[in-house]
């Protein structure tokens, strides 16, 4: 990237002044090196989400930040309520896709004679890989009732603990969802797809807490040192999918009749007032609850198997968190409180201490932030600040973020090479498939603790604990 187009801040901050066709100004968020390293397709695709109709300054690009499909992957973009759009590639096509962590009450010494049978059982109850779906069946209304209720639907039907609601962003509930806006097909895709992982860079992790960087916040989260947890990273199976890829050409179809001139067509978007946006609301609504739902199923058949194996374990809900979401959600905007919609698109929410949405055991402290790591690395829980309000719209990065597409790593790495080196290092891995283990091979991303320590400096979150893997079950 030509550092000369930005102006450094603040440490790991760095803004793009508005120039062409931007409308507002961007930020970007990381150390040196990670500035240097961005594409130019990356920052091309964050002057385009800066140029939109009713877009708030400023755009943002994660330390995680990469090219997607139309918005950068680790891309925020706030817009306004009246006058701003709403966009399906904004979103993503895994819709709601987070990760939620689990505390078990045990430690890592209580799974040294179990760790391979605990492996085998949670790969052979918990479905994962492509298209693979589970036992349970949902069509008609069954599904629709899936699909307003989220989470509390699958609470309902008994699978969760009503305490697991209060620990999730919304109560576990998208209040916007609308299933008769979900088209057909996606639908019909999601008819056996509750309960099931998925492939590519979705996983079941079973982790130990490797270090307390915040013991006061930690305590917060129930976490302490050589804690056993265990982290469940998905979204919406093919309903997100399908959702996404039908409404894109629709946005596209009609932007031109709203006097919408898209930089890309990959960024389709249309005003949020109008039919086609409030639509678009409804079904992500829906596929927000589709992942929540799906995500408290597979916490239930993990409590199962934990159940089954280790009967002294307590698997309580930590938080879950999703990165692919449009919510509305007020801000300071020049002195004045505004109700936006902000597109987090690989970017997870990071409420600051006293959000009057934090469940009060975390009030004081700031929301936990859960980011994964790549297969192998490290994962870590952190807290949002207030000072991220102010300067990312309550938002920071998600992950590792790759630097090498599947395809690439597919030609670089032997899937069964990496399993046997993460198998002498202690890491269990269970895979339906070799080729998916080649794809998310630990160095086709980037430096994850370069990315953290960069998000804490930028002041948009707080570490609070890193995470290392025992064993990864993976689609």
């Amino acid at each position: 990237m030509n550092i000369k187009l930005l102006k450094q801040e603040a440490p790991c901050r760095w803004r793009m002044e508005k120039y062409g066709p931007m409308r507002v100004d961007a930020m970007f968020f990381g150390n040196k090196d990670i500035i240097l390293d961005l594409d130019e397709t990356t920052v091309s695709q964050v002057r385009d989400v800066a140029s939109l109709p009713g877009v708030v300054s400023p755009v943002c690009a994660m330390p995680d930040a990469h090219s997607g499909y139309g918005f950068p992957i680790g891309g925020v973009g706030a817009f306004d309520e009246k006058h701003g759009i709403i966009s399906a590639g904004g979103v993503g096509f895994d819709i709601s896709c987070g990760v939620r962590t689990l505390t078990t009450g045990l430690t890592r010494q209580d799974l040294i004679t179990c760790d391979e049978k605990l492996a085998d059982l949670l790969f052979r109850r918990i479905p994962s890989g492509t298209g693979v779906g589970g036992e349970i069946i949902l069509e008609g209304d069954l599904l629709d009732e899936m699909l307003r209720g989220g989470a509390s639907w699958a609470v309902g039907q008994g699978m969760g603990q009503p305490e697991d609601l209060g620990r999730i962003e919304g109560n576990g509930r998208n209040n916007f969802a609308d299933p008769k806006k979900v088209p057909q097909r996606a639908k019909q895709r999601m008819r056996n797809q509750l309960g099931s992982l998925g492939s590519g860079n979705h996983y079941l992790e079973v982790q130990y807490v490797e270090e307390i960087y915040d013991a006061a916040k930690a305590a917060a989260f129930g976490i302490e040192i050589d804690d056993v947890v265990v982290s469940i990273h998905c979204g919406s199976r093919g309903l997100g999918h399908q959702i996404a890829k039908d409404y894109l050409p629709m946005m596209a179809k009609a932007a031109p009749g709203f006097g919408i001139k898209l930089p890309h067509r990959d960024i389709a978007c249309t005003p949020i007032s109008s039919e086609l946006g409030q639509d678009y609301l409804g079904a992500m609504g829906a596929g927000i609850n589709c992942a929540l739902a799906n995500r408290q199923v597979i916490t239930h058949l993990v409590r199962q198997c934990f159940a089954d194996l280790l009967p002294q374990a307590d698997l309580r809900l930590l938080y879950d968190v999703s990165h692919n979401t449009c919510q509305r959600e007020k801000f300071n905007v020049n002195g004045k409180k505004r109700n936006l919609w902000v597109h987090r698109k690989g970017a997870t929410r990071a409420l600051g201490p006293d959000h009057p949405e934090l469940p009060s055991e975390f009030k004081k402290h700031g929301q936990p932030i859960i980011i994964g790591g790549s297969m192998g690395t490290a994962s870590y829980i952190l807290a949002g600040t207030k000072q991220a309000a102010e300067i990312s719209f309550s938002s920071c990065c998600h992950g590792a973020g790759r630097v090498m597409s599947r395809t690439k790593a597919r030609k670089n790495f032997k899937g069964s090479k990496i399993q046997k080196e993460l198998g002498r290092r202690g890491i269990i891995i269970r895979s339906g498939s070799i080729k998916g283990i080649a794809e998310e091979a630990p160095l086709a991303y980037k430096n994850i603790d370069s990315i953290i320590e960069s998000t804490q400096t930028a002041g948009i979150s707080e570490k609070v604990a890193c995470l290392r893997p025992i064993l990864c079950i993976k689609g």
